[in-house]
């Protein structure tokens, strides 16, 4: 490297230096990769070797990581990401405000957290608001954290159930007469939040809960004419509602309920002349009290690294 920059970094409890270097120093290996330097360890001490820039990057990340270890959070090492990709767009940003913000727990005790700083606002506005609209690319986090938020107010008991639903449109493809019932015709439509709920809930706590009407999972058109109250309501997929579908959707809302729409703007797939029902209504509700639009962007994408410069690729193609 030319022009190094060097630091050290001691590191005083042991057991919080393991888990901030995870397994074989696999967590330092990933911040080399992904930060373009080297790490050098020993013991409890690390010296860090490389540009200035990401020399002091990744001094801070390490040393926040390493006291929310101490205040109890499990780093993961998909955090190492996040956090350098917050701290580059916001070098003042505290991570403990973002990852320590525990939304629930999952049967296998892994801990639902924002990870970006946008997840963060949108977490706070679900709430702080009765409607929330999160619109951006796939990948940001807009429905899975919408279920771990209903999950934990079912839970908690500020509702009584939990109703999700979307527009059965199909993405491209045509599926033709698939056999069953209609439960069994619309099921694909709805298996995206069928998974998430097995995450957080358990597959057979889910079950039970889908049984006894608590947990509802319906295709949109199911909701007309009827009266949502004291549930967390869900509609996932929101691009794909028509201007009257949404409308409809957001009139059945009753009295001691929050509803989250979530939806990507540039993906659909409504046949022309038809136009979105999500997009109307960020041009014609955006100043009313009590609703708020919240937005993502790629930097928001918590899927596989790929995923956003996937999404990156489309926007700058010409």
């Amino acid at each position: 490297m030319t022009n190094d920059f060097s630091c050290d970094l001691h590191f005083s409890d042991n057991s919080s230096a393991a888990l901030l270097f995870g397994d074989l120093n696999r967590n330092l290996q990933t911040i080399e990769k992904v930060a373009g330097l080297k790490i050098n360890a020993r013991g409890n001490d690390l010296n860090i070797v490389g540009q200035e820039h990401e020399v002091k990057l990744v001094k801070d990340l390490l040393q926040q990581l390493y006291d929310m270890i101490g205040k109890g959070y499990p780093v993961y090492s998909s955090d190492i990401a996040f956090g350098l990709r917050i701290l580059e767009s916001t070098p003042s940003a505290k991570l403990d405000k973002i990852f320590l913000d525990k939304v629930y727990v999952t049967t296998q005790h892994r801990v639902i957290s924002p990870k970006t700083r946008n997840q963060k606002i949108y977490i706070d506005a679900i709430r702080q608001n009765d409607i929330v609209f999160g619109i951006g690319p796939a990948g940001t986090g807009k429905t899975y954290l919408a279920v771990a938020m209903a999950v934990s107010a079912l839970v908690n008991n500020q509702v009584r159930s939990i109703i999700l639903t979307r527009p059965a449109i199909e993405a491209g493809e045509k599926l033709g007469f698939l056999p069953g019932d209609l439960a069994q015709k619309v099921n694909p439509y709805l298996r995206p939040l069928h998974d998430a709920l097995n995450d957080m809930l358990g597959a057979d706590k889910c079950a039970d809960l889908i049984e006894r009407g608590i947990i509802e999972i319906a295709p949109l058109a199911f909701m007309r004419g009827r009266t949502l109250s004291n549930a967390f309501v869900i509609l996932d997929e929101a691009q794909n509602t028509t201007k009257e579908q949404m409308k409809m959707f957001l009139t059945r809302i009753g009295f001691d309920s929050l509803a989250v729409i979530t939806g990507d703007s540039t993906q659909v797939d409504l046949p022309i002349p038809k136009h979105s029902g999500l997009l109307e209504a960020r041009k014609i509700l955006k100043n009313i009290a009590g609703i708020q639009f919240c937005s993502f962007a790629k930097e928001d994408v918590v899927r596989h690294p790929l995923v956003q410069k996937i999404i990156e690729a489309y926007e700058n193609r010409k």
